[in-house]
């Protein structure tokens, strides 16, 4: 018994009749891609802890960084639905892939087009477009997650420059990063971005170890120390917290497109397990729990590719709401997570292994339910929406 690359992906209501081709091409290559490239390296990489190298250049390669963003900048000016599939077939590989081109994505490239300068975009987007350049996005500190408005890094007007302190924590590319995109607090109490560059004095990344999920993702620390920020880093486009959060609703969108591939991914080993392994002479397929298990795995798989798909037509017309992304996002990570779990258990013993995606997608699941929004705050974004109450 081994695992077998994908030929194909579920598509029981035919939604790929939706999709043009285009799209499809896109979706084929970064699967090929992922094929060849992430899944004969991502287990041992996984169980090392170490991530890919070279991965960002490839993925730049492949043009899985930015595709939204505009050619003039070095994206491919592609559209949101495009961004989705190649997030989805980037995590079916592992969540430690996805998340870097999400983080390079959506919290670094998509606040440097859209509230930075014409210097600033012109300066960073092309080399992070091709993984030359490596980014991060300092939001979450070790005191304040889901209270981002809490935040204790702050920076001074000096004259001549900013003066910078603080830390962030569970920041995706920080060790291996060139620039963070950093949000703080100006002196006014106002939240800003700076664009810190690696090498600037009083900048420093420390990695984070022993972790039992991203094992193959590169995850630390921002640290800041009387760190001197030139004046054109700062983001000039936005004040407040609508700068970080409307990043989070780019990469919040990423992400619930990404763990469909992820759930693809197990449901199809799981699938092809139960018509192989045989017990008391028969296929495990054939019996009634392991089919159950099977048809509620499509079910849900088929209803998080339709809500992705109405959310990337709401998001392609700029009319995807927050609320709506939250509800996407929530609902996927759930679907995903809960789908690895349960296919580990028709593999059995077997699940456990390395061989096969189970148990490497659940941990890394763990993570993703968590970040960039958590699964019970999400529920209160969906509840607040509802009834007009902030129950935070």
């Amino acid at each position: 018994m081994s695992y077998y690359p994908l030929t194909s992906i579920p598509d029981y209501y035919g939604i790929d009749a939706l999709l043009t081709e285009e799209h499809k091409l896109i979706r084929q290559s970064v699967r090929d891609w992922v094929e060849s490239s992430v899944m004969p390296r991502i287990d041992q990489a996984a169980q090392d802890h170490t991530d890919i190298p070279g991965l960002m250049k490839e993925l730049g390669q492949i043009g899985a960084l930015g595709p939204y963003i505009p050619v003039e900048y070095g994206g491919s000016g592609l559209d949101q639905i495009s961004y989705g599939l190649i997030m989805q077939e980037l995590e079916r590989g592992d969540s430690a892939v996805r998340s870097a081109a999400s983080v390079q994505s959506s919290l670094v490239m998509f606040p440097i087009n859209e509230f930075g300068s014409e210097e600033q975009k012109k300066k960073y987007l092309p080399q992070l477009a091709a993984g030359e350049m490596i980014g991060s996005f300092g939001l979450t500190e070790p005191n304040h997650g889901s209270d981002p408005g809490s935040m204790e890094t702050n920076f001074k007007d000096m004259g001549g420059h900013y003066l910078l302190n603080g830390a962030k924590m569970w920041i995706t590319n920080s060790p291996i990063c060139d620039i963070a995109v950093v949000w703080g607090k100006n002196e006014e109490g106002k939240v800003q971005g700076l664009i810190v560059e690696r090498g600037m004095e009083g900048f420093t990344t420390p990695e984070t170890h022993n972790k039992w999920s991203l094992r193959a993702s590169k995850t630390g620390e921002l640290v800041f120390n009387n760190v001197k920020v030139p004046k054109e880093n700062l983001l000039p486009g936005v004040t407040g917290l609508k700068g970080p959060l409307s990043c989070l609703n780019s990469a919040r969108y990423g992400i619930s497109w990404g763990v469909i591939g992820a759930a693809i991914d197990c449901y199809c080993t799981a699938v092809q397990y139960s018509k192989e392994r045989r017990q008391f002479g028969k296929p495990i397929g054939s019996y009634q729990l392991q089919q159950k298990k099977l048809a509620e795995f499509l079910t849900e798989i088929t209803k998080a590719q339709l809500l992705c798909l109405q959310l990337g037509n709401l998001k392609n017309d700029h009319k995807a709401t927050p609320a709506q992304i939250s509800m996407a996002k929530r609902n996927n990570v759930k679907m995903a997570i809960d789908i690895a779990r349960e296919s580990r258990q028709i593999l059995g013993g077997m699940g456990i292994m390395g061989e096969f995606p189970m148990m490497r997608h659940a941990a890394n699941l763990e993570s993703v339910i968590t970040y960039e929004g958590t699964h019970d705050v999400h529920l209160l974004i969906t509840g607040m929406d509802i009834t007009g109450i902030n129950a935070f």
